[in-house]
């Protein structure tokens, strides 16, 4: 690992130069949030999905650290209930996007290039962003601790050759709310599969929430902070064609406090949970 790539990973978890603004998508007909710097021409942008039970004011510092960095960032705050549709997710992200490049943004000092564009999502919504990236163009796609969707985004990976980054937390990567691994197998362009030390697949979601009230899910602040910075680096080296920021897009760089997952490589399965009375029987033996 380089000293370089260190400090880089360690600048990019603080804010960027820029001062953010914030949006509301509503106004264009989209629920939803939208984060800019305050000036910029022919800026990148994401449209980013939220996971299950969450909405896009759970994902409010990632978006702004993303804007902070010269990123558009954009989010629809649809499909929030327990029986979402992930289809419906995916074209919420598209309209997202045709905003994102038809409006001037801000007071009309803010534009998007339209070739510089990314899907990404969290959860359910890093599915539906891979489901809307089959139905659109784009320079690429990040997966946030992707979970299973209908139809599944593995389904529609071999379709895309764009370049995929793929996170997923070290402590559930192979449990069945994961998919990152059949993702980044079925993929059919360049996507590498990272795994973020001790995080878990729901620690970037912020603020008080439904699942957070049965102990599930808890936030944690360095999952948070590392994944803010692999995706502000990953999406500075693809859509703003930065090289400074190379080294987020190669499978073979060292980057403290995660490990390139190889999903051809055997895993070892998660044990499964023992009910109660099983353990009882258990420990009667």
């Amino acid at each position: 690992m380089s000293a370089s790539v260190k400090s880089l990973l360690s600048t990019l978890t603080s804010r960027g130069p820029h001062r953010v603004l914030r949006g509301n998508l509503a106004i264009a007909g989209q629920p939803g949030v939208v984060f800019t710097p305050e000036t910029g021409r022919n800026l990148p942008a994401v449209a980013f999905g939220h996971g299950w039970l969450t909405g896009a004011n759970h994902y409010r510092t990632l978006l702004e650290h993303l804007a902070s960095w010269g990123i558009v960032a954009a989010a629809p705050d649809t499909e929030r209930g327990p029986i979402p549709s992930h289809l419906g997710l995916a074209a919420d992200l598209l309209t997202t996007l045709d905003i994102c490049t038809g409006v001037r943004l801000g007071d009309g000092e803010i534009s998007v290039h339209p070739e510089r564009l990314a899907l990404a999502g969290h959860g359910m919504g890093a599915g539906a962003a891979v489901i809307a990236a089959g139905r659109r163009d784009v320079a690429a796609v990040a997966a946030l601790f992707p979970a299973p969707t209908a139809p599944a985004a593995e389904a529609v990976a071999p379709e895309l050759d764009v370049p995929a980054l793929i996170l997923a937390g070290a402590t559930d990567i192979t449990s069945v709310s994961s998919n990152a691994i059949p993702l980044a197998t079925a993929w059919g362009g360049p996507a590498t599969l990272r795994a973020i030390d001790k995080a878990s697949h729901n620690g970037i979601i912020e603020g008080r929430r439904v699942l957070a009230a049965v102990g599930a899910g808890k936030h944690e602040s360095k999952t948070s902070r590392t994944t803010r910075a692999l995706l502000a680096g990953y999406l500075l080296a693809t859509l703003a064609d930065d090289k400074t920021y190379r080294a987020f897009t190669d499978p073979d760089q060292v980057i403290p406090h995660t490990t390139v997952v190889d999903p051809a490589a055997p895993q070892e399965k998660e044990p499964p949970k023992l009910k109660v009375g099983q353990l009882a029987a258990l420990l009667r033996r």
